[in-house]
C-alpha cells in the first residue's frame, strides 16, 4: 500500500533552516508528482510546493517562492523541502502527499515551529 513518512521537523528560531524529508513506499515514485502542503493551527491545509515526476520542475506557493526548495531523488524514492530563512507564520504540520490511481495520499505530517 502506499505509505508516506514524514522526517525532520523541530523547532527552528527565525531566520533558520531545515530540511524535511518524506520516504515513499507502494507505487512508482519516478513517475508520480509529489507535493508538499502544511497546515498551521486554525487555518486550511494549503499547498507548499510541488515537483513533478518527468522533468522535475516545480511550482511553491508565494508566500514560500524564493526561501524553500523542493526536490527529489528518484533512487532513494524520497522528496525533500529545504525551507530557509523561516519565519514565525511557517509554524505548522508539513505533509507530503500525491495522487495515485484515482486517490489522494498524505503523510501524517511532522510539526515545524519556528520561535524564539
Amino acid at each position: 500500500q502506499v505509505q508516506l513518512v514524514e522526517s525532520g521537523g523541530g523547532l527552528v528560531q527565525p531566520g533558520g533552516s531545515l530540511r524535511l524529508s518524506c520516504a515513499a513506499s507502494g507505487f512508482t515514485f519516478s513517475m508520480s508528482t509529489m507535493s508538499w502542503y502544511r497546515q498551521a493551527p486554525g487555518k486550511e491545509r494549503e499547498l507548499v510546493a510541488t515537483i513533478t515526476h518527468s522533468i522535475a520542475s516545480t511550482n511553491y506557493a508565494g508566500s514560500v517562492k524564493g526561501r524553500f526548495t523542493v526536490s527529489r531523488d528518484n533512487a532513494k524514492n524520497t522528496v525533500y523541502l529545504q525551507m530557509n530563512s523561516l519565519r514565525p507564520e511557517d509554524t505548522a504540520v508539513y505533509y507530503c502527499s500525491t495522487y495515485f490511481r484515482g486517490n489522494y495520499y498524505w503523510g501524517r505530517g511532522t510539526q515545524v515551529t519556528v520561535s524564539s
